[in-house]
């Protein structure tokens, strides 16, 4: 993975997207969202000069958490995220907070994971190997009311959305609560520990897990898994 970052923290900013900058009185409030910490602090960095960065989080849960507090203009999270993925997280933000803006910046150049994320609310799609001014470029046209994707991946969009107008995932059907049980099962945690998670009893975890897998007609944890990964309840 390559992420574009000079020495300077600010060569890769056209001009034009430090100016813009400059037409607010007030610097717009930026959340980060990411479970690397590395990265989250490069994308401080480089968002600093020309944004306010109230908060960031390295987790789903923690987001969700931490954001209606911090109150940020826009949300720039991965889709990857532990505990509970950046789709399902950014789904409830925007829930919770309608104004908040929510951009998706991923290693994940999947076309149809990026149809999802827009169909959800997102205002934008970056692939973490795009420049960084368009991340700037995406925040600003968020700010907006208007929407980016990466032209890295807006073919492939364009692709996904006509092969599938209308997609009826199995995973649809689930409650908000039998997906996170999902993704945290398949993340390799234990009953016990998925109960410590959502801070319910193991038997309440197990009711969802064996209520998901007789409708879903699973077999197996395995194919509890596969399942999850196949409906991007667990995304890498």
């Amino acid at each position: 993975m390559t992420v574009n970052i000079d020495s300077t923290g600010l060569g890769l900013f056209p001009r034009a997207c430090r100016q813009m900058s400059e037409v607010f009185v007030t610097l717009p409030r930026i959340m980060l969202a990411d479970d690397h910490t590395i990265l989250l602090e490069a994308f401080r960095k480089l968002l600093e000069p020309f944004f306010e960065i109230v908060g960031t989080a390295s987790d789903g849960r923690a987001l969700l958490e931490a954001a209606p507090n911090l109150k940020p203009d826009v949300i720039v999270v991965d889709v990857g995220m532990p505990l509970l993925n950046g789709l399902e997280a950014g789904l409830r933000l925007k829930e919770m907070m309608p104004s908040a803006k929510i951009i998706f910046l991923t290693m994940n150049d999947d076309p149809d994971l990026a149809v999802n994320a827009m169909r959800s609310g997102a205002s934008g799609y970056l692939l973490k190997r795009s420049a960084a001014a368009e991340l700037i470029h995406a925040i600003h046209l968020s700010l907006k009311g208007k929407s980016y994707v990466t032209p890295q991946i807006a073919r492939g969009m364009e692709k996904a959305f006509i092969n599938n107008p209308n997609p009826k995932g199995r995973a649809k059907a689930l409650t908000p609560r039998q997906r996170e049980v999902v993704q945290l099962l398949a993340e390799g945690k234990s009953m016990k520990e998925v109960a410590s998670v959502l801070h319910v009893t193991p038997r309440t975890v197990a009711f969802h897990k064996y209520r998901v897998m007789e409708e879903l007609k699973l077999q197996s944890t395995a194919e509890l898994i596969q399942f999850a990964i196949k409906s991007r309840i667990l995304v890498t």
